[in-house]
């Protein structure tokens, strides 16, 4: 295959971009700087240098691709650059691929925050999207607009709060725990439904291998169980050495309030369908090797 990553050096991106390169796949990763193209080509992704807000220097890849991954970080304007990217690349797909051709792939990247803060109902890939937490509460839309798209073959890929390598968000939990406070947002009663960033990667290799039997599917990406923020935290005073106890603070914006959303997953889809099982250690348990990976990515 053919693939094209967007945001190829971002946490999400460039796990994906390197799970499929070990496949055997052609893979094309955008990024913004010559000194992350050369990242790239390191690892045997193909660069392409340009800005997601302006494709004139991946656009023309559309013609002859199989699969576009949309992982573009969390920008100030990522509500509408979502938007104008699938309808950029739909209109691309729609005019420069031959009729007879199998559809363009899009893989989008949402999140399962828009399961919304439920302590109570287990939720799965297809419970009903009612009260997403406010500050993705545009991204349900977003999700539609992909999987309902008649000219892309479109999927949505959503990470729970990611862990593992460089930190992803919980980066200044570690910042903050090798300072000597071991400071978060929320309360002891929140709990986090986690993935490794390398159990997610794999997870967008067997979509973009499986994309024309799952087209229109919506995959939760998450571990089998949820963890106790108030058990994270214990353990980072351990294993970092800072002073305790630990302490809990009050979200002062929409951002922190997201970070404590407590939603009660039990993903099946991409186990039945994709053959998809996370193998990463969790968060709590292996701790200890995730502080120390963090460490070495700051040095």
């Amino acid at each position: 295959m053919k693939v094209l990553v967007l945001g190829a050096s971002g946490f999400i991106g460039l796990p994906a971009a390197q799970a499929l390169v070990r496949a055997g796949h052609i893979v094309y990763g955008l990024t913004r700087s010559k000194e992350k193209a050369q990242q790239l080509a390191e690892e045997e992704i193909i660069p392409v240098v340009g800005q997601t807000s302006d494709p004139s220097t991946w656009l023309p890849l559309v013609a002859s691709l199989d699969i576009i991954i949309d992982a573009v970080g969390g920008t100030a304007d990522i509500r509408e650059l979502s938007k104008s990217l699938l309808n950029t690349i739909a209109s691309a797909a729609q005019a420069s691929r031959p009729a007879h051709a199998p559809k363009l792939t899009y893989i989008y990247t949402s999140g399962t925050w828009v399961h919304g803060d439920d302590r109570t109902t287990v939720k799965t890939d297809t419970s009903p999207i009612t009260a997403p937490a406010q500050l993705v509460a545009w991204r349900p839309e977003q999700e539609q607009r992909v999987v309902m798209n008649t000219v892309l073959n479109g999927i949505v890929i959503r990470p729970a709060l990611l862990y593992g390598r460089s930190g992803s968000l919980l980066a200044p939990l570690f910042k903050n725990a090798a300072e000597g406070s071991v400071r978060w947002f929320g309360t002891p009663e929140d709990r986090y439904a986690l993935i490794h960033t390398d159990d997610l990667a794999e997870l967008f290799r067997l979509a973009a291998e499986k994309a024309q039997l799952v087209g229109g599917k919506i995959f939760d990406a998450a571990n089998d169980i949820t963890e106790s923020a108030d058990d994270l935290l214990k353990k980072f005073v351990q294993v970092s050495g800072a002073q305790g106890p630990h302490e809990f603070v009050q979200p002062s914006n929409l951002y922190e309030t997201a970070l404590t959303t407590t939603s009660l997953l039990r993903p099946y889809l991409a186990r039945n369908l994709l053959g998809w099982q996370p193998r990463k250690a969790g968060l709590v348990d292996n701790l200890e090797v995730y502080y120390n990976a963090w460490k070495a990515s700051t040095n």
